[in-house]
C-alpha cells in the first residue's frame, strides 16, 4: 500500500513535468549544449566587430584631423604654423610633429602647448588594471587578433623613425597605424604629405579602450545571467531525466526483491521521450516476468500432482511385490510396474519439451518451411505404424510453396504430429482424419478433422491447458500426459500463429481443429 501511495504521488509529480516529454532526451541535451555554445559565440563575435568598428571610427577621426591640420597650414604663413598647430591640438588631443622634406623636426606642438596626453606606466596602477589587460590578452587571443607593435619615442624625432611617414611621402597618400602604449591602450597615428614634407599626429585613445571595457562587462554581466540560466536548464534536464530514472530503478529492485506479488512500476503514460519508452519497456517485462512466473509456479504445482499418481501407484506395486508369493499376482504387479515407469518416462519427456518450449523458439532462427512435404511425411509416418482398426489420415497436399511459412521445421512438425495423434485418438475404429493446408490471404490455415465425439463448448479453451486429460473410452491409463495440445499451442504461438477447435459443420460429429501461421512471402 505504501508502494503504491508513493507511486500515485510521483505520477502527479510527473504529470507537472509533462510538457517535457515533448521533446526527445537527445533534443533536449543538444538544445542546452548548443544554446550555452552559441551565446558564447554571438557574444565574442560581437565584441570582435564592435571593437573592430570603433577602432576604425577612431582611427578615420584621427586621420581626419591630420587632413584638415595639413588644409589649414597650406591657408596661413610659415610663421603661424605653430600656434595653428597647438591650438588644433588642444582641440583634438593630438600631438601634430611636422617634418622638413630632409626629415628633420620642424614643429612639435607639444612644444608650445605641453603634453596633451599621457603615457601611464602599468607598473604604478593597480591589480584591477592588471585583469582588465589579462582579459585583452585572452580575448585577443580568442578571435586571433594581429599583435600590434609596442610604442616607443624614437630617440631622435626624425621622419625616417616613423614607417607611416615615410610610406605617406613615398606613396603621398594618407597612412594610419595603431600601436599599443604600456598599459595597452591604443596609440592611434595618422600621416599626411606636404609638398615634400609630411606632417604625423599621434593620440593615446584611453577613451576607446574604456568603453571596449565597459562593454565586455556588459557583455560578461549578461554571459553570467546565461550561465545561471543554463545550470538551472541543467536541474531541470537532470530532473526531468534521474527522477523517473530512480523511480524505475527502485520499482526494478523491489522486482528483483520479489517481496512484493504486485509492484507497480511506472509506465510515465505523459513522457513521450525515451525515459517514457523506458518505462513503459520496463513496466511490460515486469508484467511478462510476473506472468512467467506465475506460470511457472503453476507449472510446478502440476507436475508436482501429475507425478504423485504414477508414484503412488508403482509404490504400491513394489511394495505387494515384497509381500505376494503368487507367481501370476507378482506378474501383474510386474505389469504395472512397466507400465508406470513408461507413464513416468513419458510424462518426463513431455515435461521437458513443455518447459524448453519457449524458451528455445524465442531464441530461434526461422526459415522458409513448406508445409506441404512435412505434413505429407508425417502423414506416412502414421500410416507405416498404423494397425488393423485404427483411423485413416487423409491428406489434400497443396502446391508447392503454397503453404509456406518462417518457422523451425521439427517444432511445426511436433505442433502439428500432436493434434493429429489426439485426433486419431478420439476417432472411431476406422473413422477418416482429414488434413489440408492452403494459403489464405496473408496466413496459412491447417485443419484436421476426426470424426470423433468433438469438443464441448466449455471445454474448447481448458483441452490447451497443461496437463489436461479427457481421454477417450477404453485408452490405456497413462498413455497420453496432458501436455500434447499445451505443447501444440505454445509452438504454434511461438510462431505468432494462433490455433482453435470447433465442431465440425459437414458431418454429424467431430471436431475441427485449425492452425493460422503468417504465411512467408512468395518465393
Amino acid at each position: 500500500m505504501a508502494s503504491d501511495t508513493a507511486s500515485t504521488s510521483n505520477d502527479e509529480a510527473d504529470l507537472a513535468l509533462s510538457w517535457s516529454g515533448r521533446w526527445t532526451l537527445g533534443y533536449r541535451i543538444f538544445a542546452l549544449n548548443i544554446l550555452t555554445i552559441l551565446l558564447v559565440a554571438l557574444s565574442t563575435l560581437y565584441l570582435d566587430v564592435f571593437r573592430s568598428r570603433l577602432n576604425k571610427e577612431r582611427t578615420h577621426q584621427t586621420r581626419i584631423e591630420t587632413a584638415t591640420a595639413a588644409a589649414a597650414l597650406t591657408h596661413v604663413a610659415q610663421a603661424e604654423w605653430p600656434a595653428l598647430l597647438a591650438t588644433m591640438s588642444k582641440t583634438t588631443g593630438d600631438r601634430f610633429r611636422l617634418y622638413a622634406a630632409d626629415g628633420t623636426l620642424m614643429i612639435d606642438s607639444w612644444k608650445v602647448t605641453g603634453p596633451t596626453y599621457e603615457l601611464r606606466d602599468p607598473n604604478t596602477q593597480n591589480w584591477t588594471k592588471d585583469v582588465a589587460r589579462a582579459l585583452d590578452r585572452g580575448f585577443n587571443a580568442l578571435v586571433g587578433a594581429p599583435t600590434l607593435e609596442d610604442y616607443a619615442e624614437p630617440p631622435v624625432d626624425r621622419a625616417q623613425a616613423w614607417p607611416e611617414a615615410v610610406e605617406a611621402v613615398q606613396r603621398k597618400r594618407f597612412v594610419t597605424n595603431v600601436r599599443n602604449a604600456p598599459d595597452l591602450t591604443p596609440i592611434i597615428s595618422a600621416a599626411v604629405p606636404m609638398d615634400g614634407r609630411v606632417l604625423l599626429a599621434t593620440n593615446n585613445d584611453r577613451t576607446f579602450t574604456r568603453t571596449v571595457r565597459k562593454q565586455r562587462a556588459l557583455i560578461s554581466a549578461a554571459m553570467a545571467v546565461v550561465i545561471a540560466v543554463s545550470i538551472l536548464l541543467s536541474v531541470f534536464l537532470a530532473r526531468t531525466i534521474v527522477r523517473p530514472l530512480r523511480r524505475l530503478a527502485l520499482a526494478a529492485h523491489r522486482v528483483r526483491l520479489g517481496r512484493s506479488r504486485e509492484v507497480n512500476v511506472p509506465r510515465l503514460p505523459s513522457r513521450t521521450d525515451e525515459i517514457g519508452l523506458l518505462a513503459r519497456a520496463v513496466s511490460d517485462m515486469s508484467q511478462s516476468l510476473r506472468q512467467r512466473i506465475d506460470n511457472m509456479e503453476a507449472f510446478a504445482a502440476d507436475v508436482t500432482h501429475e507425478l504423485k499418481n504414477p508414484l503412488a501407484s508403482l509404490r504400491s506395486a513394489v511394495e505387494g511385490l515384497e509381500r505376494v508369493d503368487d507367481s501370476e499376482l507378482r506378474q501383474r504387479l510386474m505389469t504395472i510396474v512397466r507400465e508406470d515407469v513408461g507413464r513416468l518416462d513419458r510424462l518426463i519427456n513431455d515435461i521437458s519439451e513443455a518447459a524448453r518450449t519457449d524458451a528455445e523458439l524465442a531464441r530461434a532462427t526461422f526459415d522458409r518451411v513448406d508445409l506441404g512435404p512435412m505434413i505429407e511425411q508425417l502423414v506416412a509416418s502414421w500410416e507405416s505404424r498404423r494397425e488393423i482398426g485404427d483411423a485413416r489420415i487423409a491428406f489434400a497436399r497443396p502446391r508447392m510453396n503454397t503453404a509456406a511459412v518462417m518457422g523451425k521445421p521439427d517444432r511445426l512438425a511436433r505442433a502439428i504430429n500432436n493434434i493429429l495423434d489426439n485426433a486419431v485418438s478420439f476417432s472411431p475404429p476406422g473413422g477418416l482424419v482429414e488434413i489440408a493446408a492452403a494459403r489464405v490471404g496473408d496466413e496459412v490455415r491447417i485443419r484436421i478433422e476426426d470424426e470423433g465425439p468433438g469438443v464441448p463448448p466449455d471445454a474448447r479453451e481448458a483441452i490447451f491447458n497443461r496437463f489436461h486429460s479427457v481421454r477417450p473410452e477404453g485408452e490405456g491409463f497413462g498413455r497420453h500426459s496432458g501436455l500434447g495440445l499445451a505443447i501444440a499451442r505454445a509452438i504454434v504461438e511461438g510462431h505468432d500463429g494462433e490455433i482453435d477447435v470447433q465442431d465440425r459443420d459437414d458431418a454429424p460429429s467431430g471436431a475441427r481443429f485449425t492452425i493460422r501461421l503468417p504465411a512467408a512471402d512468395r518465393a
